[in-house]
Formats: structure tokens, C-alpha cells, sequence
């Protein structure tokens, strides 16, 4: 080989080095991560989903990421679903089933896997977990809900990122929003929506009430699509962009009927879209199943740590955040506790779920002896059962008023929906998006019952909730409130007696 020959080799050879090296480096890449929690919003109102709710920088978001079509959490409460996002482990698993409930103390999060990689993490806004020692964050503070909180936030990130960025430490930086829980304050503007003109879902009434509420929702979700703008703004300044991971997550369903407080795919489903330039393909779609315990798993891998899979309930997915479409989970399972929740503190309802990729089954293990309520059906259920209620109606109740004036078969059904539901109940995602119409005691679909019955009740043996009653019932907290008053009450009357 002549000399001309072997410098060329040579170069060719280091150029190869250099391309292996730069993709290596690529590849080794650690993350800031930023990721935006909203407050109770139905996936599917949201503009990358088909949804009305305008939201042009979330839209970005999907155009620029990848968006997760079938993302399901455990529990559709906002309390359990944090614990199960920042864990990545199951209610079943860390106690966190019942709303305001807190995880076993050896619960690990998110701080535990990423601040022994290098990690500064942080949480700014909406806990709602604990206890401390599960989820030692770095606290920044709580963000008002009555006032327009988004200047407060941006103002506190900012500041954390140019401490992290001076100091020169990677950040995992949660903004957990107020926007989306009811009560509305409508801190954006009302104007760019006609309640008049929102598209109702199939499994809703049309009341004045009803579509006011949902305006409301929708005000405060293009506020908080504000506030993701204002975010990724941010982090430009900086020149982060390149090295910042953004995910935004809707949370659970909203407080209407049928989404929070349910196994319904209104509850449980979440909206997921996550972007980094040069790592997440652009504009890409995940439709295999991702649970909300994979989120945390997920995190720790892309920031190069390794996944234990002792410590998760939930599995890594980042391969399919970054352009795979693998199957990780065959099933997603849900379940609802609906004791101690403000005014149902005692009742024991419990609903426990699985899902595939097509079909629903819902277990609910109680039905015919009680019914089930929450603090949003409390008004309707007294309205039937023929109660005098005071104040402004909420959406429940004013299909209750509804179905009274006007009746009808399919407000009869919607109404009784609201607190009676079947022993088991078979749905068809694909014909039936809304739930709807069950199918069991059909024969064309005894198998995929049976199948996933079969599913289900594997996974409760496993972690003794196989009499989800039983379960329940240990759960229940006497209402200390009420004790007291019945108590002063007594004391009161032994003073005039």
C-alpha cells in the first residue's frame, strides 16, 4: 500500500472514530427534564388528541415529540396518581389507593433514582403526595389556584434553572398546575370559546350547567397550554432546548361524569407527549399500552441510569419514546376506592378494571347491595332520591333535572349510570370509544370476557385484593370532623339538660 493510500485509510479511519465517538456521546446524553403536570383533564379534549380545548403550544409539543395514545394510570384520583407517576410503582403496591392517602414509607421516587446520577430534582407547584422520606423533592413551593399563577411559576423555574445550569448540575424540574380542578377561575380568557357551540361527548347531557362547567375546564386548559409556551420559552433563553427533555401529562380524567372517580377510559386515560430534539423522533405517535408507572423507570433510563426492575411495577419504555413501537404491557389495570373522599368518607363501592388494547372489563364486586358516589354525584343522588337540594345546580345534578322535565330513554340511562352500574361489564373500545353499551351475556364475546376475567383476577391474587371489599373496608377512616360536632353537639345538649 502506497504512502497516499495509507493516509487515506487513515483519515477514513479517524473520521469513522469521530462519527462512533460523537453517537456514543449522543447516545450517553443526560437530560434536564421539565415536565408539566395538569389538574384533572381529560385527555381527549386536548387539540393533539382530536379535542377541542385550544392548545397551540401543547399541539407544537406533539408536532416536535412523541405523543403516548394509550397511557393509563392506576387510579383515576389525583393523590394515588402522583404516587404512582413519581414511584413508578402501583397503588396495590405502595398503599396510595384511596384519595388524599399516602404511600408506605419505603416507598422510592423519583429523587431516590435520579439525585445518586447527579440530579438536582424539584417540584414546584401541587404535591399531593407523601410522605416526606417516600418523595423527598426539593420543594419550591405551592402556586395559587384563585389567581393567575403562571407569572408566579415562570418566575420560580427560571431561578432554578440558572442555579442548576451555574452550577452545572442536570435538573428533573415537576410544575404541577392548579389549572383544570374544579373550582374554574377562568384565569385566561373566556372569550376565545362559545359554550354554546362545544361538541358534547356521547355519554353527557346537554344542560346550561353542564356546558358551563366545561367551558370553564377548557379556559383553564388553554391557560395552562400558556404556561407550557412560557416554559419552553424559557428554556430556550437559556439555550437548554438541545439539552432538555419536556414532557407534558394531562393527569386523570376531569370531575364530569364518567372520567375521575372511575375505571371508565375517561378516568384512567392520560395524555402523554414528550419532546428532546436529536433524540425523540419528530411527530411521531406510541400506541402500545403505557402505564403511568413507567414514567419513572422511563426517566431513569434516558438519564443513564439502571433500571432495577425490583424497585418499579412499572418497566422503562424509553425505546418507544425514542421512535420504537414495542409492546411492553399486554394489559393496563385500574382500580377506585371510593371511601374517604369529602362526603362518601364511608362508603365502600369498590371497581376494579383491565384493559388491552380494544376491549374494557369492569369488575364492580358491590353492585346491587350499595351504590356509587363522590363529592360531584352527592347532589344528584339526593335529588333522587327525592331530597330538597339548595344552590346552583352542578353538571350531575342538572341531568338529573333533565331526565325529570323531559325524560327519555337514553337520559334514563345516562342518569341512572351516574351511581348504579353492573356486577361486570364487557366493552368494545373500537365501536363503543364512550363505554356504553355492554356486552357481556353476549356470546360473540364470551372469550375476551373470560380471557380477561381471567387476567384480572390473576393480578388481584397477586396482591390480595382478590375481595376488593375486604380491601376497602380497611381502608375507611372514621370522619374525625363529624365526630367532633356529634360530640359537641352532645356536650351541648348535657348543658341544657
Amino acid at each position: 500500500m502506497n504512502r497516499s493510500s495509507l493516509l487515506s485509510l487513515l483519515a477514513a479511519t479517524i473520521a469513522l472514530a469521530q462519527i462512533v465517538a460523537s453517537s456514543d456521546a449522543s447516545d450517553s446524553r443526560r437530560p434536564n427534564v421539565v415536565m408539566l403536570i395538569g389538574d384533572d383533564i381529560d385527555r381527549d379534549t386536548l387539540g393533539p388528541w382530536g379535542g377541542e380545548a385550544i392548545t397551540p403550544h401543547l399541539n407544537q409539543l406533539a408536532a416536535e415529540g412523541v405523543k403516548f395514545n394509550r397511557c393509563y394510570a392506576n387510579v383515576a384520583m389525583c393523590a394515588p396518581f402522583r404516587q404512582e407517576l413519581y414511584s413508578g410503582r402501583t397503588p396495590w403496591r405502595t398503599g396510595a389507593m384511596p384519595n388524599h392517602s399516602q404511600s408506605s414509607p419505603d416507598t422510592k421516587s423519583l429523587p431516590h433514582y435520579l439525585q445518586p446520577l447527579g440530579y438536582r430534582v424539584a417540584l414546584l407547584g401541587k404535591s399531593h403526595v407523601g410522605p416526606q422520606q417516600a418523595y423527598p423533592f426539593e420543594k419550591l413551593g405551592d402556586i395559587p389556584k384563585r389567581e393567575d399563577a403562571n407569572p408566579i411559576a415562570l418566575e420560580r423555574a427560571g431561578n432554578y434553572i440558572v442555579e442548576a445550569k451555574e452550577a452545572g448540575e442536570p435538573f428533573c424540574l415537576i410544575i404541577g398546575s392548579h389549572d383544570g380542578h374544579a373550582p374554574f377561575h377562568t384565569h385566561g380568557d373566556p372569550s376565545i370559546y362559545d359554550a354554546a357551540k362545544l361538541t358534547l361527548p356521547k355519554d353527557a347531557l346537554d344542560t346550561p350547567e353542564y356546558r358551563h362547567k366545561l367551558l370553564g375546564n377548557f379556559v383553564e386548559v388553554t391557560h395552562l397550554d400558556k404556561l407550557l409556551g412560557g416554559l419552553r420559552e424559557l428554556i430556550a433563553e437559556h439555550e437548554l432546548t438541545e439539552d432538555t427533555l419536556v414532557i407534558f401529562c394531562s393527569e386523570q380524567g376531569n370531575q364530569f361524569p364518567f372520567s375521575k372517580w372511575t375505571c371508565f377510559d375517561g378516568g384512567l386515560a392520560s395524555g402523554i407527549i414528550a419532546a428532546w430534539p436529536g433524540v425523540i423522533p419528530a411527530g411521531i405517535e406510541s400506541d402500545p399500552i403505557l402505564w403511568i408507572s413507567d414514567i419513572t423507570p422511563s426517566l431513569v433510563e434516558a438519564a443513564g441510569g439502571e433500571v432495577n426492575p425490583a424497585d418499579f411495577d412499572g418497566k422503562s419504555q424509553w425505546t418507544n419514546f425514542t421512535g420504537a413501537n414495542e409492546k411492553v404491557h399486554d394489559y393496563a389495570y385500574g382500580t377506585f376506592s371510593n371511601c374517604n373522599i369529602i362526603d362518601n368518607r364511608e362508603r365502600v363501592f369498590p371497581i376494579r378494571s383491565i384493559r388491552d388494547e380494544r376491549y374494557t372489563l369492569i369488575w364492580c364486586p358491590k353492585a346491587g347491595i350499595e351504590v356509587t358516589s363522590n363529592t360531584t354525584l352527592t347532589m344528584a343522588l339526593a335529588m333522587l332520591d327525592g331530597k330538597e337540594v339548595k344552590g346552583e345546580l352542578d353538571p350531575a345534578a342538572s341531568w338529573v333535572a333533565k331526565m325529570q322535565r323531559e325524560g327519555g330513554p337514553l337520559r334514563e340511562q345516562l342518569v341512572k349510570r351516574l351511581h348504579h352500574r353492573p356486577e361486570w361489564a364487557l366493552y368494545d373500545r373500537q365501536s363503543d370509544p364512550k363505554e356504553l353499551t355492554n356486552l357481556v351475556g353476549n356470546p360473540e364475546y364470551s372469550e375476551v370476557q373470560k380471557r380477561l376475567q381471567s387476567e384480572l383476577e390473576a393480578w388481584l391474587t397477586k396482591w390480595d385484593d382478590s375481595d376488593p371489599i375486604t380491601t376497602e373496608t380497611g381502608f375507611v377512616k372514621p370522619n374525625n370532623k363529624d365526630e367532633a360536632k356529634t360530640k359537641a353537639k352532645a356536650k351541648a345538649k348535657a348543658k341544657k339538660g
